[in-house]
């Protein structure tokens, strides 16, 4: 369970903003840190490169003059010496070339700094070459330097053979670098912890108003056409309210008049339904009258005697599921429970219609399975779907009664029903339970009212129940019943919301 919501958090709107956020000013702050680490870097390196080669020339043009050429060992020395003497430190230390002779300023100093191609680029361009290089973790700036003389013109130089190479540590310059960069270190902490305070402040104001449409999203679903947002501003955001609210205006008017025609049409069916009891009791028993007679009437009379008698029936049949599903959609159907042995009661709903030769019953018992039901809802259940399986199935049918007992110590009763005959098609099955549909569109008329298994659902629902449908392995539908017929739901199922009573 930690790992989805730990994965809910951090694909929330407020993570992603304030990571957002975080990551532009990470990168904003190390790349600033970087371009300014670099000029600042490459400024002071400058300054202190430009400032001692130009010493080491003036130093070496000035002396130059005061040796002999070709110069003898003694006077390289000399010469290696005087010009690291014009170093503004110390820490000059100066190798002086001659053709195959050489001289340091130190004594023993083997000049590891200087690279051999640098001596060849010294030599060969005649030009001041210098290099940035770490010997053992102690940054140096090596200089090398022809020395050349005037020729007739300004411009002409020649070649002395002098090559003069200069090496100065730069550990001060290092140590400015390194305080660049550690100052840059703690610069980029406060600019990401400022980031991140700057992205909560943002993510609360952008997720404010989207916390208040997502309730008012939710108290829309639960039934609350009536909730509005407050606008703020003119941002996309304001325009998101106010879109909301329109929708949500235009989902009340539309919800409120589908609540006024299904109100006019329970009315009406309600009406219709109970303006035709008294016609059609009458007819009723006009045609008990005329079918006690019908057997001294001539074939045709007879025939139409049977077909008034059977269509009347049926419309009287018609009206009684249209009353009870009218009293079903205005909430007015209440249960009247009783503690009843249920095989018994499912029995004598078989002997009344007298299926009982009919249907293969598996009931448990007398007194074995008792419990809290309404009876006269549980006859109808069983009745419908009893009807239905000889109706639309197939011989033989099957009926079976047994108890269950849920994990938490509920008790069940589980009625089973099931035929014999082709089954469910798929895609009626999730229509089942639909008022009047017909799986054959073609089929204008069946036997029943079409309101049969619409009932049943109503009252297994009233029970605190469920019923489903589903097809046998071995060929043929069953509908199975599941109710709770233990003492401990009758105050439940009598506090469960009426259909009408919703808002």
């Amino acid at each position: 369970m930690r790992a989805p919501r730990l994965l809910r958090a951090l694909s929330s709107l407020r993570v992603r903003l304030v990571v957002a956020f975080a990551l532009v000013a990470a990168v904003a702050t190390v790349t600033t840190g970087a371009f300014t680490f670099r000029e600042a870097r490459t400024g002071v390196l400058q300054q202190s490169q430009d400032t001692v080669i130009e010493d080491f020339r003036e130093r070496v043009d000035t002396l130059v003059p005061n040796y002999r050429f070709p110069p003898a060992r003694s006077d390289l020395e000399s010469f290696a010496t005087d010009v690291a003497r014009g170093g503004r430190s110390d820490n000059w230390r100066v190798l002086a070339v001659y053709r195959e002779l050489s001289a340091t300023s130190v004594t023993g100093d083997a000049f590891r700094e200087l690279s051999p191609a640098m001596r060849e680029s010294v030599h060969a361009r005649r030009a001041t070459v210098f290099q940035r290089v770490t010997v053992g973790g102690r940054p140096s700036l090596v200089v090398g330097m022809p020395v050349t003389f005037a020729g007739q013109y300004r411009t002409d130089r020649r070649a002395s053979g002098l090559e003069v190479y200069l090496t100065v540590p730069q550990t001060e310059e290092q140590g400015y670098v390194d305080a660049l960069v550690t100052a840059i270190e703690r610069a980029t902490v406060p600019a990401l912890a400022l980031a991140v305070l700057l992205a909560l402040l943002a993510a609360r104001g952008v997720l404010r108003p989207v916390r208040a449409l997502r309730r008012a999203t939710r108290s829309i679903a639960e039934g609350r056409l009536d909730t509005r947002l407050t606008v703020h501003g003119s941002d996309e955001l304001a325009d998101l309210s106010h879109t909301f609210n329109e929708t949500a205006a235009a989902l009340e008017e539309s919800v409120a008049e589908l609540r006024r025609m299904e109100a006019g049409a329970r009315r009406f069916a309600a009406d219709v339904s109970h303006e035709l009891r008294t016609p059609l009791a009458a007819m009723s028993a006009v045609t008990d009258v005329l079918d006690e007679d019908a057997a001294g009437l001539d074939d045709d009379t007879a025939m139409a005697v049977r077909l008034i008698s059977e269509e009347t029936t049926k419309l009287a049949d018609l009206v009684n599921d249209l009353m009870e599903i009218s009293r079903f959609d205005a909430g007015a159907a209440a249960l009247h429970l009783d503690d009843i042995d249920l095989a018994e009661c499912v029995r004598r709903t078989l002997a009344t219609r007298g299926w009982l030769q009919t249907v293969h019953t598996g009931l448990p018992e007398p007194g074995v399975l008792r419990g809290r039901v309404d009876p006269r809802r549980l006859d109808v259940v069983v009745a419908n779907l009893v009807a239905n399986a000889l109706r639309h199935g197939a011989l033989p049918v099957h009926l079976r009664l047994y108890g269950q007992q849920e994990a938490d110590g509920r008790r069940q009763a589980v009625i089973e029903v099931a035929d014999s005959g082709k089954g469910i098609p798929e895609d009626v099955m999730p229509h089942v339970f639909d008022r009047f549909y017909k799986s054959d569109a073609a089929r204008t008329r069946s036997e029943g009212s079409g309101l049969g298994l619409a009932i049943t659902a109503e009252n297994v629902r009233l029970h605190g129940g469920t019923v489903r449908a589903a097809n046998r392995p071995q060929g043929g539908a069953v509908f199975t019943v599941v109710l709770p017929v233990g003492p401990e739901d009758t105050e439940r199922r009598a506090a469960r919301p009426r259909k009408g009573d919703r808002s």
